[in-house]
């Protein structure tokens, strides 16, 4: 099997984990306090396109959202997946780096990529930005430092042998 064939794979198998990992927690997070559908969290999801509208009852909202979150996902793996081999302290403890990692992904998409949407603006609060960061390091850090670091080590070892 050849080395891109491989790395697709990983980035793909990882992308979908964290993403469904990410989205499970954002949707349990939204429902758990409130008692609420938590498909409207795929709805706020797609309102980043589609404003307002998002929330109107268009049955194909929730699955707009869900493409967006796992291209987003899919995005952010394949940064980390190429970002990984050419800045060396991401191979030296993969929490510490998927820790780190998490909260950029948080920082970039709340202070930039949000405000940037159309989503509804929601007021800062610090309890549900540390739940947030929290959910981003366990979904999302966690998952593709992990995954991403056992397939370089993986890669090395075969390269020696």
């Amino acid at each position: 099997m050849t080395w891109y064939n491989t790395s697709f794979k990983i980035i793909i198998f990882t992308a979908l984990l964290a993403g469904t990992l990410d989205i499970a927690a954002a949707m349990l997070n939204f429902y758990l306090p409130t008692g609420k559908n938590p498909v409207i969290v795929l709805e706020f999801i797609a309102s980043g396109v589609f404003g307002k509208a998002a929330f109107a009852g268009d049955p194909m909202m929730p699955w707009y959202g869900a493409v967006f979150h796992y291209s987003i996902a899919t995005m952010w793996t394949v940064v980390y997946f190429f970002a990984f081999p050419k800045i060396k302290i991401l191979s030296k403890n993969w929490f510490l780096s998927g820790s780190s990692y998490a909260v950029v992904v948080w920082l970039i998409m709340t202070q930039v990529v949000l405000p940037l949407s159309n989503v509804p603006q929601i007021p800062f609060d610090l309890g549900r930005a540390a739940i947030g960061i929290a959910i981003l390091i366990g979904c999302i850090g966690m998952p593709i430092s992990f995954l991403v670091s056992k397939f370089y080590r993986m890669k090395e070892q075969k390269n020696r042998n």
